[in-house]
């Protein structure tokens, strides 16, 4: 067949289409990626050459292929970059400008998705000059048809001014840069297979700047220069053809250039490559752990080949011997950045010198890596790393010291996991390097996030970053241990992907890995507990009214002192930062940083006394009021109507703010909306003050949603005179717009909010948003549960449901239907699920469990449409 390909004459749309087809159809059933990439390849140079020749120009300029296209790997909805050399005779050039511009439009006419540039000789070279990835793109430059001397004159020019030491430190400062594009990890759950670290723009970095500096155009070029082991090369090479695999197969499901790895092309990605489920594991999980463990190799090989061709091009940089003491040290130098031992041998005839690397590492700051010496005597020492390795107190007592170093602890364990020695000396964790999270709320997978916990956890720690969360840099200063913290972190998820609580399965592996590095029983009993309670203190925070007292004293009841309080605070902090950028937020850190303080006074004797906390609230916002010039006669009335549950479940701030915007308005006829920024530091803070009405919070949902605001908590009060006094934290993306200042959103918000409450209309209908593509893949089943709370007072509305546009406008909407009143809203978006909290007026509903029934039915309804 691919004879016949080869064969074929491509004039036309219609033959490239079929000749494509069929190169199509001969991959799906061989998988032979290099055999289909060059077909494309070859059938783009058939046509191009036609079209070129049909075009009258001949031998008078130059079709060149470039970038992946000049290697002859083109892919099935790869751009076709081509670079159309002309003479550098000017007036030569000009007359040929017709002919160019024709034959460029008769690409795009028979479907060709070209990427031209038109330039002479000179020209190339000023614009090489100038950017590296169009040097990068003329690296890879291959005739196509023309005139070959005008090429040969390009060639010999490029090589001339080509300098490799610059395009090496150019290319490595773009991938550096393209790394953190990519959050500087291969395990994103859906990781661009070209982009993302361990992709296949990795593999070829190598291949540009082996070539740049003349060492060869081959992985096996480069085996054969010495820089690359037979065990490399063959890692290299079958890891490169799975990733292009991998990438051909997306293109051919998608129809269209796709690179990532996206949730709803995964499954049929498994079937295309011949992967089916396993009896524990589903065959889209497969493939992408398989991709994870080639994405992890990648990185490796592409650190350690890039450490050899700098050598090469760097050879005056020196070793120097480490000054960090310790016994086994003197095994260890720095070379050019990076640590690299004195014996490649060592590990061979010194295994515990294995973990003694990662401490070394983390005790030196100037050192950004480990060496390719390093990486490859890990490997082959991997042998070594068996079950009496890991029982030897010599290597548990380095794990030890590098979970209890002051520095580079997370970068440590960043390399052991890249190199597997974590997953060799702890074998639970293992199991969960490259496992999948459907959960729609992390961004990464289990490996990568337990890290990611361990590094926010330790940036607690240091100095330079104590503007981020200073209040948890300020608890974990004072915490008796705090490297007992990292180990929770490293243990809190281990369990996952067990087919059990993963919370519960977790504590037996905790409490092994204590019992076998000597833990006391009083630290052995606390990892245990916070590996068991990672997820209360998040849950209490978002699903319960911590303003009320029986809450807080339940909850401290779990907590039991302040030392397992503080504990669980900086782990649940540094797990909701380490899930993904959507689920965190400055009200979430703010419900968290609340309901520790609570806790505490309780813990620390304080009782919940309503009264006490009354007293409070009113003298510090009485305080903040005469700071403004208003005394407490001025406010007397507005104060009368507001009842003791108000004051509890606002902060002095609130208070101050709302009393000074309303004293003189307690009787208006007219609503009052009042915004600011957001005392927490994110989004707006909005009050509404108006006469009740029944269908008010539907109304104010659908305003905000209206105008693209997401709504995180509310806060609904009714005064004692009939009037609502609602609050609301709200956020979006166009709370600063191009050109404008919060000061103008305000005012907007200020103004249409009260336009949309005055001029009283019926309710819209409810537009429900489509589901995004990840919760389309992985759909959650809506769930209602309401029950009344002990003392009858409220009953409370559990939703879980996919988030989209409008589904908070809609579940108002049957509310208010139905004159069902709404004390507190507590808004919980994770990722892509929301787990509202709703507590209902429990008068409203009466003893009517018909409406109950009917109102849940509804619901679920609505939240499945």
């Amino acid at each position: 067949m691919g004879e016949s390909l080869a064969a074929s004459n491509i004039t036309d749309a219609a033959s490239l289409r079929a000749a494509r087809e069929i190169a199509y159809a001969e991959f799906k059933n061989t998988q032979s990626v290099g055999k289909l990439t060059k077909q494309l390849s070859k059938l783009s140079d058939q046509l191009l050459s036609h079209l070129w020749n049909s075009c009258g120009l001949n031998n008078e300029a130059t079709l060149v292929a470039v970038g992946g296209f000049g290697r002859s790997a083109l892919f099935p909805y790869s751009d076709i970059d081509i670079l159309i050399l002309l003479p550098d005779d000017e007036k030569k050039a000009q007359a040929l400008s017709k002919q160019v511009e024709q034959f460029v439009a008769s690409c795009w006419d028979t479907g060709l998705e070209i990427g031209s540039s038109v330039r002479s000789v000179a020209e190339c070279m000023s614009e090489s000059e100038q950017d590296i990835t169009v040097r990068t793109s003329l690296l890879e430059a291959r005739l196509i048809c023309g005139n070959k001397s005008l090429l040969k004159d390009f060639a010999k020019a490029f090589e001339s001014a080509m300098d490799p030491k610059v395009f090496f430190q150019a290319k490595q400062a773009e991938q550096i840069q393209r790394h953190y594009k990519y959050q500087d990890t291969p395990y994103a759950l859906e990781p661009n297979c070209k982009e993302s670290p361990g992709g296949l723009r990795d593999l070829q970095v190598i291949s540009w700047v082996s070539k740049a500096a003349l060492l060869g155009n081959t992985f096996k070029d480069l085996n054969e220069a010495g820089l690359v082991t037979k065990r490399e090369l063959t890692e290299l090479n079958r890891n490169q053809r799975f990733l292009e695999t991998l990438r051909a197969n997306l293109h051919l499901l998608a129809g269209r250039r796709q690179d990532v790895l996206a949730f709803d092309l995964q499954a049929a990605l498994a079937a295309s490559m011949g992967i089916t489920e396993e009896s524990s594991r589903k065959a889209s999980e497969a493939i992408m752990r398989r991709y994870y463990w080639a994405a992890k190799a990648v990185t490796q090989l592409n650190d350690v080949l890039l450490q050899n061709i700098e050598a090469l091009l760097f050879p005056q940089e020196s070793k120097t011997i480490l000054s960090v003491p310790g016994e086994g040290n003197e095994h260890f130098i720095e070379r050019q950045g990076v640590l690299d031992i004195t014996d490649p041998e060592l590990f061979q005839k010194h295994p515990e010198q294995i973990l003694r690397t990662f401490l070394v590492f983390a005790q030196t700051a100037n050192v950004k890596s480990l060496s390719a010496t390093i990486f490859r005597a890990l490997y082959n020492a991997r042998q070594k790393m068996d079950s009496q390795w890991r029982k030897d107190p010599v290597n548990r007592a380095l794990f030890m010291e590098i979970l209890k170093e002051p520095d580079g602890v997370s970068r440590a364990f960043q390399l052991m996991n890249r190199t597997s020695v974590l997953g060799r000396y702890l074998p639970a964790f293992r199991k969960i390097v490259g496992q999948m999270q459907h959960d729609l709320f992390h961004i990464y997978t289990v490996d990568q996030h337990i890290l990611m916990v361990l590094r926010n956890v330790r940036r607690f720690m240091v100095v330079e970053h104590t503007h981020e969360f200073p209040f948890c840099s300020r608890l974990i200063a004072n915490f008796e241990k705090p490297w007992l913290l990292v180990i929770a972190a490293l243990f809190h998820d281990i369990a996952k992907g067990r087919g059990g609580d993963h919370s519960e399965l977790g504590k037996a592996d905790m409490r092994q890995f204590a019992r076998e590095h000597g833990l006391d029983k009083k630290d052995t009993e606390l990892l245990v507990w916070l590996v068991a309670e990672h997820l209360n203190m998040s849950q209490f925070a978002q699903k319960q009214d911590i303003t009320d007292p029986e809450v807080i004293r339940a909850f401290a009841k779990k907590m039991g002192d302040e030392r397992h309080l503080t504990a669980l605070y900086l782990l649940t902090v540094a797990d909701v930062r380490g899930t993904s950028h959507k689920v965190w937020n400055a009200w979430k850190g703010k419900l968290l940083e609340d309901l520790y303080r609570a806790t505490l006074r309780v813990l620390g004797g304080a009782k919940p006394d309503a009264s006490s906390e009354l007293a409070q609230h009113q003298e510090e916002s009485k305080a903040k009021l005469r700071l403004y010039g208003i005394n407490d006669e001025s406010y007397e009335d507005l104060w009368k109507q507001l009842d003791v549950a108000f004051f509890l479940r606002q902060d002095p701030s609130d208070i101050a703010w709302l009393t000074r915007h309303l004293y003189n308005k307690v009787n208006s006829d007219q609503p009052i909306v009042r915004a600011r920024l957001s005392p927490i530091g994110e989004g707006l803070q909005v009050a509404v003050y108006v006469k009740d009405q029944e269908d008010l919070f539907a109304r104010i949902c659908a305003y905000f949603e209206k105008h693209g605001f997401s709504i995180w908590d509310a806060r609904i009060h009714t005064t004692r005179h009939g009037y609502a006094l609602d609050t609301f934290q709200i956020s979006g993306s166009n709370l600063v717009d191009e050109g404008g200042s919060y000061r103008d959103i305000i005012q907007l918000v200020e103004f249409e909010l009260t336009e949309a409450l005055t001029n009283v209309e019926p309710l819209p209908n409810p537009s429900m948003g489509r589901l995004s593509r990840q919760s389309r893949t992985f759909p959650i089943q809506p769930r209602v549960h309401m029950v009344p709370d002990d003392r009858g007072r409220y009953y409370t509305l559990a939703l879980s449901a996919s988030d989209r546009t409008g589904l908070l406008y809609t579940i108002s909407r049957v509310l208010a239907k139905h004159q069902v009143s709404i004390h507190t809203a507590r808004i919980n978006t994770l990722g892509e699920r929301v787990e509202d909290i709703l507590l209902l007026d429990a008068a409203s509903l009466g003893k009517n469990p018909k409406l109950q029934i009917q109102l849940e039915t509804e619901l679920l309804e609505a939240l499945g449409a």
